[in-house]
């Protein structure tokens, strides 16, 4: 390690050590078990791996040992957006593992087929990312640390009206997290005053958006709202939208963070630049806890990639975890620990944190980023901010 780096990072460790100070020795009662569940495989296997490193980056200043109970993470597989194969996992974790908690999920769909499990065993389930409205009614001890595309489209929306843009095309992914996406922005846009010109819904596997981004340049937008999920879609998207001229003739892009994940921007070059985003986090975020959770992610990963808003998720999923276990010294019951996670705050490296006491959902600032680049790469750079922000489409 460069030892610039290494200096980062041991002072990270400082900084992370004190604000969350180890506990308690370990006994002799049973370890806590935490069933992780993510896509360690297919296009968003770099971004499981950076999870991966903040579960390990965590424990390495936590401790693995909350209350007495020494914690073990049970890692699984669930191929992508595959529910079936989630709910099989969920139910071997339960089952066979007989874990107290599960956690992770990217895809919604999963995390549905999860929260089934969850709900029938009552085993608390934390989520890391699934951002499609209203997840959590469908199971009483599901909680989100992540987003909602409403959350983050809506802000976006009122952003780009103050600052001129009256007319926009939307393009989106044809699933829940794409319709909430372009839902709420949709909604926002129109009632400041904004006309929305047309929008294309696009197949979830699609991998060639030439059509769609050649019929948002014949409406001659000022801009374009884009949904396109860390599923991969992001490189794609780009090409045609420069090889169609929408970013020659000035158009810009509105998106959502999953086409501007921390992990992808090396692989898109100059296309990234300029790109308008709204998201929950930046690994550039300017504060001191996300300055020490970065640079102990980076030595964590050996610095392969920087931590993004899964690895965010799953840093502070780690934190609530520990919290409720030391709240009820260390004798869980899954009632009690629900509880506790409604209306939980505390200061992530995201900024303020919170989990709704009314629906467990997240509570949290958007920030609105301009992609540029600095330092030779490209970052997401914060440029505006939107405080305590809900989904407007919560029930």
């Amino acid at each position: 390690m460069h030892p610039g780096i290494r200096t980062i990072a041991l002072a990270g460790a400082a900084v992370l050590a004190a604000l969350f100070p180890a506990s308690g020795a370990f006994g002799d009662q049973p370890p806590i078990k935490i069933g992780f569940i993510t896509s360690y495989s297919g296009s968003t296997a770099l971004a499981a791996r950076v999870a991966d490193a903040t579960i390990a980056a965590f424990l390495k200043q936590r401790g693995d040992v909350v209350a007495g109970r020494k914690i073990e993470i049970i890692k699984r597989d669930d191929t992508g957006p595959a529910p079936e194969v989630a709910r099989r996992l969920a139910q071997e974790l339960v089952v066979g593992e007989h874990v107290d908690f599960l956690a992770g999920i990217i895809y919604s769909p999963n995390a549905v087929a999860v929260g089934q499990i969850s709900a029938q065993s009552k085993t608390p389930f934390l989520v890391m990312n699934a951002t499609q409205s209203n997840l959590t009614l469908g199971d009483p001890y599901m909680a989100r640390f992540s987003l909602t595309l409403p959350q983050l489209s809506g802000p976006l929306a009122r952003w780009a009206l103050k600052n001129g843009i009256k007319t926009a095309y939307a393009i989106f992914l044809d699933y829940a997290p794409g319709l909430d996406a372009g839902a709420g922005f949709e909604a926002v846009f129109t009632a400041g005053g904004g006309k929305i010109l047309g929008e294309v819904r696009v197949p979830l596997t699609n991998a060639d958006f030439t059509a769609y981004t050649q019929r948002a340049k014949d409406t001659n937008p000022q801009a374009v709202f884009a949904f396109v999920n860390a599923n991969g879609g992001g490189q794609a998207f780009l090409k045609s939208f420069y090889e169609t001229g929408l970013a020659q003739a000035g158009v810009k892009i509105l998106a959502t963070p999953d086409l501007v994940l921390e992990s992808f921007l090396p692989a898109y070059g100059d296309f990234a630049n300029g790109i308008i985003s709204a998201g929950n986090y930046s690994a550039n975020h300017d504060s001191r806890i996300n300055r020490a959770f970065v640079a102990a992610v980076l030595a964590a990963d050996n610095n392969e990639a920087p931590p993004d808003y899964n690895s965010v998720a799953t840093y502070d999923i780690m934190n609530a975890i520990y919290r409720v276990i030391e709240a009820q010294k260390g004798n869980l019951d899954p009632d009690r620990t629900m509880g506790l996670l409604r209306g939980m705050t505390f200061e992530s490296p995201r900024g303020p944190l919170e989990i709704d006491a009314r629906n467990r959902d997240i509570v949290q600032t958007v920030y609105i980023r301009r992609t540029e680049k600095r330092d030779g790469k490209y970052v997401n750079v914060e440029i505006a901010s939107y405080p305590r922000a809900t989904d407007p489409l919560a029930k």
